[in-house]
Order: structure tokens, then C-alpha cells, then sequence
């Protein structure tokens, strides 16, 4: 058997989002097979253990049976910590197919929200965040994706529409600095990054070499790569603002990392698991989201 799969150092995965990352389309986790996926992932059976009883007395899971031999039944989705923004992923994999040119413009937001109002001021400037945008100053952010209309909605129901003003330009210069991609490279940490979708790359190759090796990887190895990949995945793809690919330095790594992440993705999917009643939801929610821009359609 190929060390490959050990070789690169693995995300930072909590013991929770393995048994989420286990979770049936009937909702049930097998916890044999849960206490194997989590052993290859380096994880003691008493962390698993611990870890169970904790998302039970939450009233995330009811078990059914005791140790290895349990059932593991979902009260509710718990998958929506390793979901991936379906919509998002895609509009990356357009970018990178060249299905998504930038057309020269900033999109800017200003707000001046009063103390009174902190909780709703920090929740917009979390909305800017998550959407890419970058701070250029106090109370104001920029983006080169077009995501008013979601600005707007959050600003609208956060109650504080009035206080947030719009404005788009094609023409930005901070200080001196008036070329696009030196804006770029000032405003978002891209050697960070950078790096995200480099470890990305790393653990989707150990995958793919490891799937190319033989004797080929039993079901608990695949499952193992699978919750791998999707850590990663969001690791890197989280702090990713998706900047249009002209703003870019080049070449720039997150096109090569998504397109080995899919083609290991690929592979992890239409491999058979036995012994599973039903598939696991990791495969659906990723499944979709993880494809090339020629297949996903014109999603944006």
C-alpha cells in the first residue's frame, strides 16, 4: 500500500465534522465504520467516544446500541458545517474555465452605523467579509464581484439599508496605486491564499496517487480521503474571495487545486462502498458543487 495519503500533512479536522462527514441519506452514522474512518484520520477511539457523547447530549444525534456496534441517528442536517456554497464553488470553476471575465468594475460599500447599533454594524461587515469584499479604510469595503443585490438584502433585513451607501468605478486608486492587479495584491492577503489552495493541491495528488496505486483503497480509506478533501477544500476555499482571474497573479494555484480536488472527487464518487445501505450525504452535497465549469452548466 502507497503512503501517499500520509505523506502530506492533513487539514485540522475535528472530530465532530467526521461524524457529520459520515452522516447516511437516512440520516443514520454506522459507528463501526465511523470509529475506523476516524482511527486512518489519526483520532483515538477515546476521542471519538467523548466526541459522540457530546453531539448527543446537544440533541444533534440519539444512539442506538453501545461502542462500535452503535447507530448514530441525525436529529437534525448537521452536514451544513461541511456543506460547500454550491453557487460559489461553481462561479470559481466558471473563473477558471475563463466563463467569467471581469468587466473593469469596483463595487464599494460605505457605512457609518451608529455604536447603538454595533450588533447589526459587525453583522454587515461579516457579510462583506464572507462576500469577498476587502476593507480600504474605516467603513469602507471593495469588491470586484458584483454582489449588491446580496449586500442589500443583508443590509435590508439587518435594518440598516439607510445608512449604506453604493458606489461603482472603474477607475480606483488608493494613494498611487491605481493598477488593478497592484490594488489587488494590497488590498487581500493572496500569498495566504495562495497557500490554502497549495495544501489543497497537495492532499488532492496524495489522493489521486493513492487511488492509482494498488491494491486500491478499501471503503474506509476512500472515506478518509474523502473527508480529507473536503476539509481542505473548505480551508482554502473559505478565506478565497474570488477575484476575477485579470486581478491574479499568474499562474495562480487555486485553478490548479480545484481541478485536481474534482478529478479526486471523481474518482472518491464513483467508487463503490459496500456494505452501505444508503450513500452518504458528504457525496451528494459535493458532488454537484465539485464539478468543471463545462459540465455544471452556466451557473454564475
Amino acid at each position: 500500500m502507497s503512503d501517499a495519503t500520509t505523506a502530506q500533512p492533513g487539514p485540522d479536522i475535528p472530530t465532530r465534522l467526521v461524524v457529520h462527514a459520515l452522516v447516511r441519506e437516512d440520516g443514520t452514522v454506522d459507528a463501526g465504520r465511523l470509529y475506523t474512518v476516524a482511527g486512518l484520520l489519526g483520532m483515538s477511539d477515546q476521542q471519538v467516544r467523548l466526541c459522540v457523547r457530546r453531539l448527543v447530549a446537544e440533541g444533534r444525534y440519539v444512539q442506538e446500541g453501545r461502542g462500535r456496534k452503535a447507530t448514530l441517528r441525525a436529529v437534525a442536517d448537521t452536514t451544513g458545517s461541511l456543506a460547500p456554497d454550491a453557487a460559489y464553488v461553481r462561479h470559481a470553476y466558471r473563473q477558471d474555465a475563463g466563463l467569467a471575465p471581469w468587466d473593469g468594475t469596483w463595487h464599494l460599500y460605505a457605512f457609518a452605523v451608529p455604536e447603538s447599533r454595533r450588533t447589526a454594524r459587525d453583522a454587515l461587515r461579516e457579510t462583506l467579509l464572507h462576500l469577498g469584499a476587502a476593507p480600504v479604510q474605516s467603513g469602507l469595503y471593495v469588491t470586484a464581484n458584483r454582489v449588491t443585490d446580496l449586500v442589500e438584502a443583508r443590509a435590508d433585513h439587518l435594518g440598516v439599508l439607510d445608512s449604506l451607501t453604493f458606489l461603482t468605478t472603474t477607475s480606483l486608486r488608493i494613494g498611487t496605486t491605481t493598477d488593478p492587479r497592484e490594488l489587488a495584491a494590497a488590498l487581500w492577503p493572496l500569498n495566504d491564499i495562495a497557500a490554502g489552495h497549495e495544501r489543497l493541491a497537495a492532499t488532492a495528488e496524495a489522493c489521486l496517487a493513492r487511488l492509482a496505486d494498488e491494491p486500491q483503497p478499501e471503503a474506509a480509506e476512500r472515506l478518509s480521503m474523502a473527508v480529507r478533501i473536503a476539509a481542505r477544500f473548505t480551508e482554502a476555499m473559505t478565506p478565497d474571495p474570488l477575484l476575477p482571474p485579470e486581478l491574479l497573479p499568474r499562474p495562480w494555484p487555486g485553478t490548479r487545486a480545484r481541478r485536481l480536488a474534482a478529478a479526486c472527487w471523481e474518482h472518491l464518487r464513483d467508487a463503490p462502498l459496500p456494505g452501505e445501505p444508503s450513500p452518504l450525504r458528504l457525496f451528494t452535497l459535493y458532488g454537484d458543487a465539485l464539478r468543471p465549469a463545462d459540465d455544471a452548466g452556466q451557473t454564475t
